[in-house]
């Protein structure tokens, strides 16, 4: 426990946000792990419903985790336990976010058990559960650094999100290995998927048409190419369809209208955009992904998606 930020202060005076998605809300954290060779930071906002973690990598440095990385961890974690425990039967489900990354499905796939996917937002899985009652929830998150982990507490969670990476990381410290390292073992298993999410600010009366026709731009031409792989498909939240590109086949949507465009490309890349709910803000998710063969090819593989990333962005203008 970081002494100077054991006791509630409202002001916050030890950090300038104290949102565990900023890096900075966890400095002081970080620096306390190196004095104590700590294996494990977590970090959580006021409100304790969402948690920043970081973990030593390969080279015992800490490194920052991010919101789909900690979801991942935590879903294949929560799935292994069920499987172990002889619990999964084909009446269960994990849940995540349209604007969250592709691996949870992935990873629920691989169990046998059901993916659901709603709009961002933890009152969307939690009206999943309440919608089908019959059907065991074992845990779902979104990118935004939150997770639920079962059906009690019906929205983001970080107290037993925090109880659940620790017991993560103890599980695999027993077992001689490392949060990170099965991190890794996860992207050999299923694939490196690697995010970033972009947010670009208007402010103001003319911020908020200048968002409101890039969202229209968008729509009336939308991209068929993204770092020369073509586009398959187009979904539409508030038109609620699907387009195939190759047929010009439209199919719907059954998830609530809402102003968010997913684009899919051939080789698997995911882009989103959608405009904030509560800031002048347009907001573009990007999901890259590979395959990994071993622990060995992690710097190189990771280099080659963050090379990837820095391509999508300079043809979508976003740097």
């Amino acid at each position: 426990i970081v002494e100077e930020q054991a006791i509630p202060n409202g002001d916050f005076p030890t950090v300038e946000s104290p949102n565990p998605e900023e890096p900075a809300a966890l400095k002081m954290a970080l620096e306390l792990a190196e004095k104590v060779n700590a294996d494990i930071v977590i970090g959580t906002d006021p409100d304790c419903d969402r948690l920043g973690v970081a973990v030593r990598d390969l080279n015992r440095e800490m490194v920052l985790l991010n919101g789909n990385q900690t979801m991942a961890m935590m879903t294949n974690f929560l799935l292994k336990l069920w499987k172990d425990e002889g619990k999964i039967n084909g009446n269960q489900f994990i849940a995540s976010t349209i604007v969250s990354t592709p691996m949870i499905e992935v990873l629920a796939k691989s169990y046998d058990v059901e993916y659901k996917e709603g709009l961002t937002g933890f009152k969307w899985i939690a009206k999943m559960i309440k919608d089908f009652p019959d059907v065991d929830f074992i845990g779902g998150g979104e990118e935004s650094f939150g997770f639920m982990v079962g059906d009690f507490v019906r929205d983001k969670d970080a107290v037993t999100s925090t109880l659940l990476a620790c017991e993560i990381a103890t599980h695999a410290k027993k077992n001689k290995s490392s949060f990170y390292k099965e991190l890794i073992q996860l992207y050999i298993d299923h694939g490196f998927y690697k995010e970033q999410l972009v947010s670009i600010v208007k402010k103001g009366i003319e911020g908020a048409e200048e968002i409101k026709q890039m969202m229209s731009d968008a729509r009336k031409n939308p991209l068929k190419a993204i770092n020369s792989s073509r586009v398959l498909r187009v979904e539409d939240y508030q038109e609620s369809t699907s387009l195939n590109l190759l047929t010009n086949s439209l199919t719907p949507i059954d998830i609530p209208k809402s102003n968010v465009l997913i684009y899919y490309t051939e080789d698997g890349t995911k882009i989103a955009l959608r405009p904030s709910g509560t800031e002048p803000k347009i907001k573009f998710y990007i999901s890259v992904n590979t395959k990994l063969n071993s622990v060995d090819e992690i710097e190189a593989t990771e280099a080659k998606l963050t090379s990837k990333i820095d391509v999508i962005l300079k043809e979508m203008n976003l740097v």
